[in-house]
C-alpha cells in the first residue's frame, strides 16, 4: 500500500510539475485532447497502461 501512495505522489508531483513549468501548453494540449476520437484516446490509454505495467513489472522483478 505504501508503494501505491509514493507512485501516486509521484505521479501528482510530475503532473504538477508540467501545469508549474508550462501551463499555455498544457492548456493546449488539453484542447488538442478534447478533439481527438474517442478510439484514438482509448489506444493512447491502453499502451500508457501496458508500458507503466510492464516498466513497473521490469524494475520490481
Amino acid at each position: 500500500m505504501t508503494d501505491l501512495l509514493v507512485a501516486l505522489g509521484l505521479a501528482l508531483a510530475l503532473e504538477g510539475t508540467l501545469y508549474a513549468l508550462a501551463p499555455d501548453a498544457m492548456k493546449t494540449m488539453m484542447r488538442r485532447v478534447l478533439d481527438l476520437p474517442e478510439q484514438t484516446l482509448r489506444a493512447t490509454g491502453l499502451a500508457a497502461l501496458c508500458a507503466g505495467v510492464f516498466l513497473v513489472w521490469m524494475i520490481r522483478g
